[in-house]
Formats: C-alpha cells, sequence, structure tokens
C-alpha cells in the first residue's frame, strides 16, 4: 500500500489580491511543503508582503484559496489564522522598545493560558537564543539589529507554530547578524517547523531554501529547487548580474 503524502504545510491556488480594485497578486498559486524552507523572491514591489498580508487576513483575497494544513483560511480574521499554527516574523523586527525581552517573548504567548508552558517555551526559546538568555531583563530597544532580530525570531516560536513566514530577514543588518540569522533559520527548519521565507536576498536565501517561487509584477514568473533557480537563466539575469 502506498504512503499518502503529507498534506502541504501552505498551498496557495488561484489568488487574486486587490488594493482598490486595482490587483496586486494575479492568479498566484504557490505550494509548501511541510518541514521545508520555501522562498519567495522579488523586488520591492513584486506583491512579496501583500501574499504575507493575504495569508494572514490583514489584506483578504477577493479570488482563490489558501489552505494551511488542508484548512482553506483564505478571508478568516488574522486571530484564527494563527490558531491555525501560523506565526510571522514581521519585516523590521517590530520590538516594543520599552519592554523587556522576555516580555516581549511572552507576548508570543498571549493564546496559552498556563504559566508552565509558558515558562517550558521560554526555556526552549533561550535554549536557541543563549544571548537572549543573558539579557531578558535588558529592554528589547536598546539591543542591537541582530539581537532584536533574535527577539523576534523567539517571540514567533513563543506560539509553538507549524508554519512560520519570516519577512526580509536581512532587512537592515550587518552582513555577520545576516549570516547568523539565516543559520537560525536553518536550526528552525531542523527543529521540524516549515518555514516560509520571503526574501531579496536571493543568494543566502537559496543557500539554504528547498525550493522557491519568484515573483514579479504580482505573478509567479519562475518557480522550482533552489539548484534550478539558482541555474534559472532568466533568474540569474535579474538577480546574479
Amino acid at each position: 500500500m502506498d504512503a499518502i503524502a503529507p498534506l502541504p504545510a501552505i498551498e496557495i491556488s488561484g489568488l487574486y489580491t486587490a488594493y482598490d480594485k486595482a490587483d496586486v497578486l494575479t492568479d498566484v498559486n504557490i505550494v509548501a511543503p511541510a518541514g521545508q524552507i520555501t522562498c519567495l523572491l522579488g523586488s520591492n514591489g513584486a506583491g512579496k508582503t501583500t501574499l504575507i498580508r493575504s495569508i494572514l487576513g490583514l489584506t483578504p483575497p477577493h479570488a482563490g484559496s489558501i489552505k494551511v494544513f488542508g484548512e482553506d483560511v483564505a478571508g478568516l480574521p488574522t486571530h484564527r489564522v494563527i490558531a491555525k499554527g501560523v506565526a510571522c516574523i514581521p519585516e523590521g523586527r517590530r520590538m516594543f522598545p520599552k519592554l523587556t525581552v522576555e516580555e516581549n517573548l511572552r507576548l508570543g504567548a498571549y493564546q496559552e493560558p498556563a504559566e508552565a508552558e509558558i515558562r517550558r517555551r521560554l526555556a526552549e526559546v533561550y535554549s536557541v537564543f543563549p544571548r537572549l538568555a543573558e539579557r531578558r531583563g535588558q529592554l528589547a530597544g536598546t539591543m542591537s539589529g541582530g539581537e532584536q532580530a533574535m527577539v523576534s525570531i523567539g517571540r514567533g516560536l513563543m506560539g509553538k507554530p507549524r508554519v512560520l513566514l519570516i519577512d526580509e530577514p536581512s532587512l537592515g543588518l550587518s552582513p555577520l547578524y545576516v549570516k547568523e540569522n539565516f543559520r537560525i533559520i536553518e536550526n528552525v527548519r531542523a527543529q521540524g517547523l516549515t518555514v516560509f521565507l520571503v526574501e531579496q536576498n536571493v543568494h543566502q536565501t537559496l543557500a539554504i531554501s528547498d525550493s522557491g517561487y519568484v515573483v514579479s509584477g504580482g505573478r509567479v514568473v519562475a518557480q522550482g529547487s533552489a539548484a534550478e533557480l539558482r541555474n534559472n537563466a532568466d533568474v540569474r539575469a535579474a538577480y546574479f548580474g
């Protein structure tokens, strides 16, 4: 008897999303397999952030489906999408600068009522980010950009998600912290989480991704494994020079 293939973590079919009746995303079809890193590449204005907003219910699509492990979440309010196991690490990290590291992390577990479980999750995050354990009482706004990126990812992990959407993790970081951030994302995948990685940093992104998509003008213009995208003539011309 053949094994049943696992459901994709995210399956987007025929997606159209518009602002003021002008389509931003047009017939977008994407599959992110469970337990893998799937990347979405594209320049500014290509529609990447709009796609994340559509998944999260912040900008609902006017046509198409968005399935999370087989359940259609298109048009659901954001809190219900999150309850399905989706977490987002937003562009620019979005810390609460006047809260401590631990207070920021605890906000990621706002749906968890049991203090014992929250403490267990904190211990897990601190094991991934020992630097945060050392600075748990420090105000987040006084930390470096790379350290704030750790807090942002840690906060996402506090919700025990099944799918982690990560929007432009390299934005505004030094090359050293960019490398560290991508290493952390690889570790997240190694823990069994699905990562949907939205980025402009093509070299670093394809180095850690299993597969990916390229969007331009709100449409998917290329897709394949990371190796296939690296060897795609159009992708090479657009991103590698």
